[in-house]
């Protein structure tokens, strides 16, 4: 079955779920792993505990499976809970002081890798543009990375996974407006993080 069809699941795979049908989950895992553990990685900017993080999301969603009505798409809901715990962990690491960004850029697994332009870092035919991509991104996740939560995840959210303001709003528990204000506030400290390490101006 396609990640699309488990974001709109039919009546039988949801009680195949709320049965505890194991094979079910393990289709559930296999369709949203990458994006719930792409979302974490970039809100904690640490290998380990979005890996960590990523199995505990899914721990809940098996627990809280029963409470899903169906009202928003699954992946919603998944997004939903990943965000909790994440916003639980950062607050966590921030109290212990263990918060770290050295593994920032360390490897995703098999995440595909995308810079600003859509040129796939990885690629080997055009060795300046992929060194021109790899720095864009390594400057544009550590400004990320450095952004009060509240503006990193609208960030991820709706310019990293290009969702609607309808599901981020959903997501955060965010009024429209504020969505959308706030979007626009994340947007133009990241630019101005940017230019700082650049040294000048961007469109």
């Amino acid at each position: 079955m396609s990640s699309d069809g488990l974001d709109q699941p039919s009546a039988q795979f949801l009680l195949r779920l709320k049965q505890r049908e194991e094979k079910a989950f393990n289709e559930l895992v296999i369709a949203h792993e990458q994006k719930v553990y792409r979302l974490v990685w970039r809100m904690l900017a640490n290998q380990q505990e979005a890996e960590d993080l990523t199995q505990e999301v899914f721990v809940q969603v098996f627990k809280s499976i029963d409470t899903f009505r169906g009202d928003s798409k699954l992946s919603t809901w998944i997004y939903r809970i990943a965000l909790n715990l994440t916003r639980n962990r950062t607050k966590y690491l921030s109290r212990r002081k263990q918060t770290s960004h050295s593994d920032i850029f360390a490897d995703e697994g098999s995440l595909s890798h995308h810079d600003a332009q859509g040129i796939t870092i990885g690629e080997t035919s055009r060795p300046d543009l992929v060194a021109m991509g790899n720095e864009a991104e390594r400057i544009v996740h550590e400004c990320l990375s450095i952004l009060e939560s509240e503006f990193r995840e609208i960030l991820v959210l709706r310019d990293v996974e290009c969702l609607s303001y309808e599901e981020v709003g959903a997501i955060t528990g965010l009024a429209a407006g504020t969505v959308k204000s706030r979007l626009h506030r994340a947007r133009s400290l990241l630019k101005h993080e940017v230019e700082l390490r650049l040294g000048g101006s961007i469109e």
